[in-house]
């Protein structure tokens, strides 16, 4: 039982964290990755990926329907995130002394937990 008590609490945790980022972006816009993209040669179209890479994903990922797969588009999200923003500080120290991609990374491997974990009992779906 608490396996799958753990196993939700991670799905909350991941799947509700992130959802705040895309409320955000919802909201504001997401001019500044459309820019990153174009910069780095990539059609700033596939901007548009990271509403479901951070409000479907996430959203799927708390009811627990596919979550071995909604995982893996929150692991791809970030690994792009972080090839985008964080790759020239992958070995630095943020502000504060913590590793500067540490945020990132959290979402990352909490994401790839839940890949190789699955969903547990509390889902609607169970993988």
């Amino acid at each position: 039982m608490s396996e799958n008590i753990g196993k939700l609490i991670l799905r909350l945790m991941v799947g509700g964290m992130m959802l705040f980022h895309g409320i955000d972006k919802a909201l504001h816009g997401i001019k500044s990755i459309k820019g990153l993209l174009q910069s780095q040669g990539v059609p700033e179209m596939l901007a548009y990926g990271v509403y479901v890479g951070e409000i479907l994903a996430p959203i799927f990922l708390i009811i627990g329907w596919k979550s071995r797969v909604w995982a893996g588009v929150i692991v791809f999200n970030m690994a792009v995130a972080i090839y985008l923003t964080k790759l020239g500080s992958l070995l630095s120290l943020g502000s504060q002394g913590a590793w500067a991609v540490e945020l990132p990374m959290f979402y990352l491997f909490s994401a790839l937990a839940i890949v190789l974990l699955g969903s547990g009992k509390y889902a609607i779906e169970r993988d």
